[in-house]
């Protein structure tokens, strides 16, 4: 089981660490929501939690819990640029449906 950023995330995520001046990595993880079932949730780690699962990217600790683990594993979080947007993708190989707007999934 892993999780994994891309190297333009992990650089990404650490600019905003070191300019925020503190944080131990990024937490990804999955809330009830939507349309289609699930939505990520991604938030700043300044403490870990004994129920953390930690993983390494790039020098980038990435912290999520089991249960979201489940829904999570084989993601790796990119960051990409297109046109005048530019944000987070989560390329998440256990994704069956998204509902149209992209903000919400099912597994």
């Amino acid at each position: 089981m892993a999780l994994t950023l891309s190297e333009r995330a992990a650089q990404h995520v650490g600019a905003f660490l070191a300019k925020r001046g503190k944080g131990l990595g990024v937490r990804l993880g999955v809330k009830t929501s939507g349309c289609s079932g699930m939505a990520y949730k991604l938030e700043f780690v300044d403490v870990e939690s004994s129920d953390d699962v930690r993983f390494e990217s790039y020098g980038v600790a990435i912290y999520t819990d089991a249960k979201s683990l489940a829904y999570l594993d084989g993601t790796e979080l990119d960051y990409v640029k297109e046109g005048l947007n530019e944000g987070f993708r989560f390329n998440n190989p256990n994704v069956k449906n998204e509902c149209g707007c992209g903000e919400s999934f099912n597994v």
